[in-house]
This record gives C-alpha cells, sequence and structure tokens, in this order.
C-alpha cells in the first residue's frame, strides 16, 4: 500500500509539474505589474493551465519555442517532493492535503527565485487551503496530527515573520511574512517540535547559502536574495520528519 501511495503521489507531482512553468511565466513580474498574458515574443498566452510552449497562434512567425522555466526540471522536483511527502506521511487523510498544495508552494518557490516576489493571489489561499484541509482531514479516522495547533502554528509563526519584517524591513519582505502563516499551519498539524524544526531548518537553508555567497565573492554579503524558498524547504523538511515520526 505504501508504494502505491508513493508511486501515484509522484505521478501527480509529475503530471502538475509540467504545467508549472507556464504558471510560474505569468506570475514572475515586479509588484505593481499585471500578470503576463504574452510569450515572450508577443503572443497571446491563452489561459494559465497548459504547457510552457508557444506556437505563434499558427502565425507564420517562427518555429513553436518555449518559456518559463524547463517542464522537465519542474515535473521532476514536483514528483521528488510529492513522493517524498507521500513516503513520510503514509495513507493518512493529510497526506491528501500537503501533497496537493506542493504545486503550489513549488510555484512560489521559482516565482520568488525569479523575481523576488511572493504573489498574493497564491500565499493568502495557501493558507487558507491548508487551514480548512487540515481542518476536514482532521475529521477523518487515521489523522496524526492536530488543527489547534496548526492554527496556533499558523499564528505564531506568520506573528515571528511579521516582527522581523517591522524590525527590519529591508531584510524581509512582507510576502514572507503572508507565506510564513500558511507554512506555520503545516508545520504546526505536528506539534510544536515540527513546527521548530521546520522554521530553523529555514533560517539554516537561507544563512547558509548566505554564507555561499560571501565565500564566493566578499561583495556577496551586500547582495538580497530571495528568501521564500527556504522557508518552503524548511517546511518541506519539517513537515516530512514529522510525518515519519507520527
Amino acid at each position: 500500500m505504501g508504494v502505491v501511495v508513493v508511486v501515484l503521489a509522484g505521478g501527480y507531482g509529475g503530471l502538475v509539474g509540467l504545467r508549472v512553468p507556464r504558471v510560474v511565466y505569468r506570475l514572475s513580474v515586479p509588484a505593481g505589474e499585471p500578470w503576463r498574458g504574452r510569450c515572450p515574443r508577443g503572443h497571446p498566452l491563452g489561459g494559465w493551465w497548459g504547457a510552457a510552449r508557444c506556437t505563434g497562434g499558427g502565425a507564420p512567425s517562427g518555429p513553436a519555442h518555449r518559456y518559463g522555466p524547463r517542464p522537465g526540471r519542474t515535473a521532476l522536483l514536483t514528483a521528488a517532493v510529492c513522493a517524498a511527502l507521500a513516503a513520510g506521511t503514509g495513507a493518512r487523510p493529510e497526506a491528501l492535503v500537503f501533497i496537493g498544495l506542493v504545486p503550489v508552494l513549488v510555484v512560489l518557490a521559482l516565482v520568488d527565485r525569479t523575481v523576488q516576489r511572493l504573489p498574493d493571489v497564491l500565499t493568502l489561499p495557501l493558507a487558507g487551503g491548508l487551514a480548512l484541509g487540515l481542518g476536514g482531514a482532521a475529521l477523518l479516522p487515521g489523522a496524526a496530527g492536530s488543527w489547534r495547533l496548526a492554527l496556533l502554528g499558523g499564528a505564531a509563526l506568520g506573528g515571528a515573520y511579521l516582527l522581523l519584517f517591522l524590525i527590519n524591513p529591508a531584510g524581509l519582505g512582507f510576502g514572507d511574512v503572508k507565506l510564513a502563516l500558511a507554512l506555520g499551519v503545516a508545520l504546526g498539524w505536528y506539534g510544536w517540535g515540527v513546527w521548530a524544526l521546520g522554521a530553523f531548518a529555514g533560517f539554516l537553508y537561507g544563512a547558509l547559502y548566505g554564507l555561499g555567497l560571501v565565500l564566493r565573492r566578499p561583495a556577496g554579503r551586500k547582495q538580497a536574495f530571495p528568501f521564500g524558498p527556504f522557508m518552503v524547504a524548511g517546511a518541506l523538511t519539517g513537515v516530512l520528519l514529522g510525518g515519519f515520526g507520527a
């Protein structure tokens, strides 16, 4: 049964991951600008869901071309994360919630990596989706977490990031605060130990990356870098270990 769950989760991640590049491309714009509606050559994209491959709308303007991240890489990344979470959580009700929302986390991490921005159109619904989804999972037999702790974890991590943002707005974006709210819900599900581990892991990954920039070139200490991908990686680490521990 466990192998079947992992395979199904990986297959889901791979299929959805192939469609991630178009969403990432459309959302990767500076704050205040409208979402991209055309490919790099100016052709209409025609929606959010689909392959990141433009044929020019049938016009003789050149061969088909791709845009955004490489679909093979996004599919592999999403599939690997989904499969790992399935192995950690097993066939528990919360697994559907965590695995189902992995593509959103991948999109957020890639958009932040591209333009150092975490769009509200994803961060806020992600927090709501996790809260509602885990609330439903808590009502089903076999659930291994606590919905009450999940909500408290979201409020605690969101509040902690808000405090850091108020202390040093230049070092942390408000999008990180909104993402922390969602990640805190996921981490709090398995208890305060997992919550602390996931929160610390995010800062640890970011610090190691920053240290690498400084060691590569001294000017790297003044170089800003997106923190969202490290927050996501830390939360996934916590949820994965929490699932195994449960």
